[in-house]
């Protein structure tokens, strides 16, 4: 339909079965104005115009409540505030859904099947479908046609996605009407548009058109809110700020069209907790998000976090078509220093003994009203007046903020009692533009220094004394005195020795005085470089009493009182006077110049000395000796050599060279044993190797001669051990229990005598125990006489031993023995193989007494009492 109308010209374009669901433009001429032209609708509820005059259905509209409907159009210019106004009258389709359905035709072919010019008008246009139809499905969007159906029959067909690709069955095609449905709602977040290419063959496959292509666009439904990408936004500003300070931006994501209203999103903030101190602190920009300040008045220390509501709403922010959502926007107000630190006291008071450091005199104590442990709120103090040495400092305690006055040099009770210091407190950053400190951040401290009783010292120290060596013993030095640092205490210093290595020195307690007890000798090993030190101590009468140290230091001079000494004490030379000689010179003591140049000379006696011998000076401190005859025998010589300094008094000495004549190889060396013993080990060596080869052999003989004897006194015990000791023939008792009160109940006269045993008495038949012998006929063993003679006791024992071997009856020493029957008595004749014929009770058994200690036992055994 085509209305003209006054500066209008418009175009409706209605396609609908049974709902309204899609648009129409309003194009506006503008004629060459240029300005802003802003639409409106006079039926917003149910439809809405876009800003390039695109009308929408803003809900889906049935035909039973469709009748005739008249919009008005009005087209405001923002410039010259000029209106126009068009009326639209929308009435529902009274044709059947195939008449109205659009219509596609393929386009023809020539003879040769060759394709025409495709004209402009088929360019096929995309066809719209909006989303989330609510049907019924299938619902018919267009009819595919070709120009060949009318002489034969055709199909048709579409393929791709949505038709037989992934995902398949949303749209569908009559094979014969070649009608085109969607089959389902659709979804434009999922997919925006849709390629399809539609077919047209014969009955027998063969195509008769070629494919064309197909674009259906899905329009977009406001059927997504708009979602916060975080729930809880955080942000700071910092207080004091300015109106317009940017604070933080909040960001919404809406998955509908962006190019459509249902995806413009609009800001904006719902509410502010708390309300203080007005209830709009903050704005935000309904496009971007960015919230900034709109009021002065941010105090961190009045509201220290404020809580927005943020609202985001699709429609472009239209309250009854858009969707909404919301989040949160936590603001912290930073804090900045604006409050400066003040003083709790306008004066603090602290005391410190003297000579004191490192010590806290006072802790001075500030408020800060910024926010803790940050630059803001930490004081830094500085000392602004009454310390000009530098005595004191002020460092900051990082826990409590608390100031602490130290001392780090030392004071004197004499020269200061009191100090009184002035201390300003700031913060480790700059007060806010326009802050000031105040009077309160300024304080005093009044420090009241303590005497103590110091310790004396001596000036100076160390005290430096040059004397002669040599000062004899109660010799007067020097006086070391030291001085009292109190002047305002009365006390008296007493003196002492400390140190004095080599007990030379003597100090008077009361004044000081240093005298010799010793002669003080510079070539002492306690003087270092002319120098000997002593220390003393002088001490006060204070309470407690205290003590200083003062060094002495004595520069002794030298004085020859040393007498030069040979050196090297010993030499070799061979026995002929080429090709060597001998090198000396002279170790003295004493310092130059009462040491060298030294004089050398040969002692006159004894007189071959001179004789065999020859010194010739080389230099100062040099002299050579040498043969002075043409063969000297092998040996030791020590020749006495005079040699004098060059003191103011020369000293003279004798000192002995021992020199060791031997023979030489042809370079000079000494070849005899005497030489190699001289290069190697030395007399006193040998001797204590000797010495411990000795003690060691003696070592070794005694050790064997002491085995030896230690053998022979085991030997020796063996043959003392008495004969009743001896285990090997004696019966011993272990204290074993019997099987019972009848194994216990027995006669001892049937062991002496078992001959006459009762026969009555022997174990019934059927009764025998494991370990008894077998009912064999009894061996005959040899009979006992009543009275035997000694003599024939071997006899007896050699008969008995055939007779228990050839015994079948005799059970052997290692058989089972079973100790668990209680019968009514022994069986057993006989302990052993030897029988005794007679009673024993009036026998005389002494004189198993003569037969020795073996048999002893046996006597006490059968001829003791009955005890």
């Amino acid at each position: 339909l085509k209305f003209f109308f006054p500066g209008f010209y418009l175009t409706v374009g209605l396609i609908s079965k049974t709902y309204l669901s899609l648009s129409f433009a309003v194009r506006f001429v503008n004629c060459g104005r240029g300005g802003l032209v802003r639409f409106e609708c006079s039926n917003p509820s149910d439809f809405r115009i876009e800003a390039d005059g695109v009308v929408y259905a803003a809900r889906s509209i049935q035909h039973s409540t469709l009748p005739a409907l008249l919009l008005l159009i009005k087209a405001s210019d923002t410039a010259t505030q000029q209106q126009w106004v068009t009326q639209v009258m929308l009435t529902p389709s009274t044709h059947s859904s195939q008449q109205d359905l659009k219509e596609i035709t393929f386009p023809s072919r020539n003879t040769d099947s060759q394709l025409k010019r495709m004209k402009r008008d088929w360019v096929i246009p995309p066809i719209n479908v909006p989303e989330n139809s609510r049907g019924p499905f299938p619902q018919e969007l267009v009819r595919i046609r070709s120009d060949h159906d009318k002489n034969r029959s055709l199909r048709y067909s579409v393929t791709g996605p949505g038709a037989d690709q992934p995902p398949t069955g949303i749209f569908i095609i009559d094979p014969i009407s070649g009608e085109l449905s969607v089959n389902k709602p659709l979804d434009r977040e999922h997919i925006s548009n849709f390629h399809l290419r539609a077919h047209a063959v014969d009955l027998n496959g063969n195509q008769v058109e070629n494919p064309i292509d197909i674009v259906i666009n899905v329009i977009d439904m406001n059927d997504n809110r708009p979602e916060f990408t975080h729930q809880i936004w955080n942000g700071t500003v910092p207080e004091g700020s300015k109106p317009g300070t940017f604070v933080m931006t909040v960001t919404s994501v809406d998955k509908d069209d962006p190019k459509t209203a249902n995806g413009m999103l609009r800001y904006k903030i719902l509410s502010q907790n708390p309300e203080s101190p007005t209830s709009n602190m903050f704005t935000i920009n309904n496009k971007t998000g960015g919230i900034i300040t709109v009021a002065a008045g941010l105090d961190r220390e009045k509201v220290p976090q404020y809580t927005l509501i943020i609202q985001a709403t699709d429609m472009e922010g239209n309250p009854m078509y858009g969707l909404s959502n919301t989040a949160t926007a936590v603001i912290r107000v930073t804090d900045i220093n604006d409050n400066p630190p003040e003083f709790t006291a306008e004066t603090f008071f602290g005391e410190v003994p003297e000579n004191r450091v490192n010590v806290i005199v006072a802790n001075l104590t500030v408020t800060d009203k910024d926010q803790p442990n940050t630059p803001a709120w930490n004081a830094v103090y500085k000392i602004t007046g009454g310390d000009p040495t530098g005595r004191f400092s002020v460092p900051t305690d990082p826990t409590t903020n608390e100031g602490l006055v130290t001392v780090v040099k030392p004071i004197d009770y004499e020269i200061s009692r009191t100090y009184v210091l002035t201390v300003e407190a700031r913060n480790e950053v700059p007060l806010a533009r326009g802050i000031h400190s105040p009077r309160q951040s300024t304080a005093t401290v009044s420090i009241r220094v303590i005497d103590v009783n110091e310790s004396p010292y001596f000036e100076p120290n160390p005290k430096l004394v040059k004397l002669e060596e040599g000062m004899m013993p109660e010799s007067s030095l020097t006086t070391f005195t030291a001085q009292d640092p109190d002047r305002f205490m009365q006390q008296t210093i007493r003196y002492s020795k400390l140190s004095d290595p080599a007990n030379w020195l003597r100090i008077d307690p009361n004044t000081g005085r240093i005298t010799t007890i010793a002669i003080l000798d510079r070539e002492s090993p306690f003087v270092k470089n002319s120098l000997y030190n002593a220390t003393f101590l002088a001490s006060d009468s204070g309470v407690p009493p205290a003590s200083g140290t003062g060094t002495l230091q004595i520069y002794l001079l030298d004085i020859n009182d040393n007498a030069p000494k040979v050196f090297p004490q010993e030499a070799e030379i061979c026995e002929k006077p080429e090709p060597n000689a001998i090198n000396i010179t002279a170790l003295d003591g004493d310092l130059n110049p009462n040491a060298g140049p030294f004089a050398f000379e040969l002692a006159h006696r004894p007189p071959d000395v001179r004789r065999n011998w020859t010194i010739t000076r080389i230099s100062g401190d040099y002299a050579q000796m040498s043969l002075k005859i043409s063969f000297l025998e092998t040996g030791i010589y020590e020749i006495p050599i005079i040699i004098t300094d060059s003191g103011n008094l020369p000293m003279s000495n004798t000192s002995y060279l021992r020199i060791k004549v031997c023979q030489c190889d042809i370079n000079g060396d000494c070849t005899d044993q005497q030489h190699i013993m001289a290069a190697g080990l030395g007399t006193g060596a040998i001797i204590a190797i000797l010495l411990c080869i000795i003690i060691l052999l003696i070592l070794v003989l005694l050790f064997v001669v002491w085995m030896k004897r230690r053998d022979k006194e085991r030997q020796a015990k063996q043959l003392l051990i008495d004969p009743e000791d001896d285990v090997r023939d004696n019966i011993l008792k272990y204290d074993e229990e019997g099987g019972g009160e009848e194994d216990q109940d027995y006669d001892l006269s049937q062991l002496q005598q078992p001959d006459t045993i009762e026969p009555d008495a022997i174990k019934p038949v059927g009764i025998r125990r494991l370990d008894e012998r077998p009912l064999h006929p009894e061996p005959q063993y040899p009979m006992r006489s009543a009275a035997p003679h000694p003599g024939d006791i071997g006899d007896f024992i050699n008969e008995g031993l055939k007779a228990a071997d050839n015994d079948p009856t005799a059970p052997p020493y290692d058989s089972l023995l079973v100790f668990d029957y209680e019968g009514s008595g022994s069986t057993a004749g006989s302990l052993s193989s030897l029988n005794s014929s007679s009673s024993g009770g009036d026998q005389d058994y002494d004189y198993l007494n003569d037969w020795g200690p073996r048999f002893r036992k046996l006597a006490d055994m059968y001829g003791g009492s009955d005890d």
